[in-house]
């Protein structure tokens, strides 16, 4: 199995299928945050919703992991500190920013301003590894991408359509998750990562619900639509993370980055077709075409 992963092609195929799923999260939170009666100004809701999402991919971790993951279920404590270090970043202060920021912007700019995180992963590692350094194409590849960005919030005629509360928020996840990526990379050598997946979901979740539990002003509805919306988020939030830090493990951070332009593709078309009132515009669509070009430059590999 070891042999297996390490293999680019079986890599490809496992980072291609965590990014289509983390994609496809964007319509599924716009639609469960209206379904759910969560409005923008509902913080603390927010932060419940995210905490139910991460609790329940943990716990679907835990239960399934034994039967395909092998190693300590328990971590010893300086590893401990590690995974909590992860939980903290990676899902309780990235979802955080992420929740507000995508309330309140669209689900297709999200999609495409959240891709950033991959070319800040690539900024990181070119200070923290000797051997993955930023070269011209990644220099390329990083001008291409963020303006992408940049002409992803830019409104009709010449003003700038960005929102602190809105994509600024994204950005700042982007960039937190960046860090985490790096700290994954690095706790996924001394434990399984289908063990990190479900420690750090389960650890932040528990950050997540003592947050936004004593300030909730109004319940949550859970409508049918609602709850099968909540349990898809949590499934595709164990399966892609597991994925995710499985290829990570035997990849170079820098350089798996590579398959996650499927998330911008994945995230603004689904948008587009399910959430009501959100299209593809020109805009978007020259933004789309070169943040995947970036992130296509930024990894691309002769062999």
């Amino acid at each position: 199995m070891k042999e297996r992963l390490k293999n680019p092609l079986i890599a490809a195929l496992l980072a291609t299928a965590a990014s289509v799923l983390w994609g496809s999260a964007f319509p599924v939170l716009k639609i469960g945050f209206r379904e759910m009666g969560i409005g923008p100004e509902n913080v603390a809701e927010k932060l419940v919703f995210a905490g139910i999402r991460f609790l329940g991919s943990g716990l679907l971790i835990f239960i399934f992991s034994p039967l395909i993951a092998k190693g300590k279920f328990w971590p010893g404590k300086r590893v401990f500190k590690s995974l909590l270090l992860l939980g903290l970043l990676q899902t309780a202060l990235q979802y955080t920013l992420f929740y507000n920021g995508l309330s309140n912007t669209t689900g297709v700019k999200s999609s495409i301003i959240i891709s950033s995180g991959n070319f800040f992963v690539v900024l990181i590692a070119h200070f923290v590894y000797k051997d993955d350094r930023i070269n011209w194409k990644k220099t390329l590849g990083l001008a291409a991408g963020f303006s992408g960005i940049l002409i992803a919030n830019w409104s009709k005629g010449i003003s700038y359509d960005f929102k602190f509360e809105g994509e600024g928020l994204l950005v700042l996840s982007t960039l937190v998750g960046a860090f985490g990526t790096i700290l994954a990379k690095k706790v996924s050598r001394q434990v399984n990562p289908f063990f990190v997946s479900g420690w750090q979901m389960f650890l932040g979740s528990i950050v997540l619900l003592l947050l936004g539990m004593p300030g909730m002003k109004n319940g949550l509805k859970f409508t049918p639509l609602a709850t099968v919306l909540l349990i898809y988020s949590s499934l595709l939030s164990a399966v892609a993370f597991s994925l995710w830090y499985t290829v990570l493990k035997y990849h170079k951070a820098g350089e798996v980055t590579l398959y996650r332009f499927m998330i911008p593709l994945s995230g603004a078309l689904s948008s587009a077709a399910f959430i009501p009132g959100e299209t593809l515009t020109p805009n978007t669509l020259i933004a789309l075409g070169l943040v995947i070009f970036g992130i296509v430059v930024v990894n691309y590999r002769n062999s």
